[in-house]
């Protein structure tokens, strides 16, 4: 059928997530600002997949990258769920951009956690957060319970080599966090937890991120060629082929705002199918919103948008603001995040469906959607691995080799 489409006359109304205590959407306001600068350039970026260079400068400008550091050390005091309402908004704008800084936001909620049990190593971070505008990077596509590094003892250190992959934002970060596999003459093979400076010798970026979505994100592999590392820059270790506390509490400050980055690449995707109906008329005067199946369909599409973030708060909820990094912390987040990436890809693919023909051009937002939600279904754990984790603790089996 072809359909003619006319400018919207009305303000439409937009799916977002509904506060439930009064500062939920505190920092919302700031990441719609930002995001409707970055909305201007993010096809462009896709197009071109080069990196967000200026929207991570913005980001520095405006606080962003302070968002989740304490208010008494610099920063803009975000909680866990205030970051997961404002990343949902970036997202709706440029999903590369949210999720290349949730990299970085995830870890700074891991040192607040760390700093609140007495870790003094975790406020001297924070505050170079806050006073410096450091990147923080990590390199959990790499990582887990089998690192693909390997440290061999030296000079007093250690001398680190591995190839990390998934290494986001690493165009614009300033320090990895990483893991390598380390073979302890007295307790055996164990897992050191290091921050590695970029500038570092041996630190090299691998120009390589070109990918179906989040081609924005600067994900590339670092290669790491007998990289120097102090005693000092050991900041834990862990053991081997194990999910223990410190593998934990990077799950627990990843998931839920990973997850609302792809709430929001879903709700973006919502609306663009509802402005695009809405805006059509058949050549014989027909209005397709008329359609009880398109009406079915949109119905659907705010049914499974409610639902997956319903999951997130209720995750929120049963963590509550003190919490043990245990598997039962562990699996409220990560069922949450199954939850969310799995609706959200279906919800983008009903808008695909209800738009028709013109969503599958390279021109609709909703086709960059499509390929960027997928990338969800990728970050530990993921949606398979998540139903393992959870099936093993409710018979009551070890679960510290699922990751």
């Amino acid at each position: 059928m072809v359909v003619e489409e006319r400018p919207i006359t009305e303000t439409e109304r937009s799916w977002r997530p509904r506060p439930v205590h009064p500062d939920d959407d505190a920092f919302v306001p700031l990441a719609a600002e930002l995001g409707a600068e970055f909305a201007t350039r993010a096809a462009a970026h896709d197009r071109e997949n080069t990196f967000v260079h200026e929207n991570f400068e913005r980001m520095r400008e405006a606080g962003y990258l302070r968002l989740a550091v304490p208010v008494e050390l610099g920063g803009l005091g975000a909680t866990m769920r205030q970051v997961c309402f404002a990343q949902a908004e970036l997202a709706r704008a440029c999903a590369s951009t949210a999720l290349a800084v949730n990299m970085h936001h995830y870890l700074v909620l891991s040192q607040v956690f760390r700093r609140r049990r007495g870790v003094a190593a975790a406020e001297t971070v924070l505050r170079r957060v806050a006073s410096e505008g450091i990147v923080l990077m990590t390199s959990g596509g790499s990582d887990g319970i089998w690192p693909s590094a390997k440290a061999v003892r030296e000079n007093g250190g250690y001398r680190v080599s591995g190839r990390k992959v998934f290494c986001s934002q690493a165009p614009v970060a300033d320090v990895l966090t990483t893991m390598a596999a380390y073979d302890d003459p007295g307790e055996g093979p164990v897992v050191l937890l290091v921050s590695i400076p970029m500038s570092a010798p041996g630190v090299t970026i691998l120009d390589n991120w070109d990918t179906l979505g989040m081609r924005a994100t600067g994900s590339n592999d670092v290669l790491l060629e007998d990289v120097q590392v102090s005693e000092g820059q050991v900041v834990g270790r862990r053991p081997w082929g194990k999910v223990d506390p410190i593998l934990r509490t990077a799950g627990i400050h990843f998931a839920l705002p990973a997850a609302s980055v792809y709430a929001g690449i879903a709700a973006a995707a919502r609306d663009e199918a509802v402005r695009v109906i809405q805006s059509r008329r058949t050549p014989d005067g027909r209005v397709p919103a008329e359609d009880q199946t398109v009406q079915r369909q949109v119905g659907l599409m705010d049914v499974k948008l409610r639902t997956l973030w319903w999951s997130m708060l209720g995750a929120l909820g049963e963590l509550g603001d003190d919490y043990d990094p245990d598997d039962r912390s562990l699996a409220a987040v990560m069922i949450a995040k199954r939850h969310v990436v799995t609706e959200a890809q279906a919800v983008v693919d009903l808008a695909m469906d209800v738009v028709a023909g013109s969503a599958y051009f390279r021109s609709s937002p909703i086709e960059r959607a499509y390929r960027d939600v997928r990338a969800g279904l990728f970050h530990p754990l993921n949606p398979e691995r998540t139903l393992l984790y959870a099936g093993r603790l409710a018979l009551d089996l070890p679960a510290d080799t699922v990751w």
